[in-house]
């Protein structure tokens, strides 16, 4: 595991094994919450394929609805973790705090909010104003 010293990051080696700790309780947090959504959605698809005698096309369309919002559930959660993962492997790295955009630190502010922000509200905004 590679860490900068404090001359790197300007953090002390208290103040990374506290980012550490934090980021891989919410990553842990996601897990869980992943695990449950899977368990919620598995049950969904029991009842529906246990379920569909006398379905009209408003009971199906209701069903594919159900279906599609656990997926998408599912997805958000392993998009937020993923970011977690990243946040954890820049944080070994020593970048964590930077942004990958201009390389300027990450005000902490913006962390405490959003701690796996790769990028700085200006960075943020203009890939935002490209993607519309």
């Amino acid at each position: 595991m590679l860490v900068h010293d404090t001359v790197g990051t300007g953090r002390s080696q208290a103040e990374i094994d506290q980012i550490r700790l934090s980021l891989q309780a919410r990553y842990a947090e996601l897990s869980e919450e992943y695990e449950q959504a899977v368990q919620q959605s598995q049950v969904l698809r029991l009842v529906e394929v246990g379920d569909t005698a006398g379905d009209d096309q408003a009971d199906s369309g209701t069903k594919t609805a159900e279906r599609d919002t656990a997926q998408s559930l599912l997805r958000t959660i392993l998009d937020r973790r993923a970011q977690f993962e990243h946040a954890l492997t820049r944080l070994d790295e020593g970048t964590y705090g930077f942004c990958e955009g201009c390389s300027a630190p990450i005000p902490v502010e913006r962390l405490e909010i959003f701690p796996s922000a790769t990028t700085c509200v200006t960075c943020k905004q203009t890939r935002e104003r490209r993607a519309a």
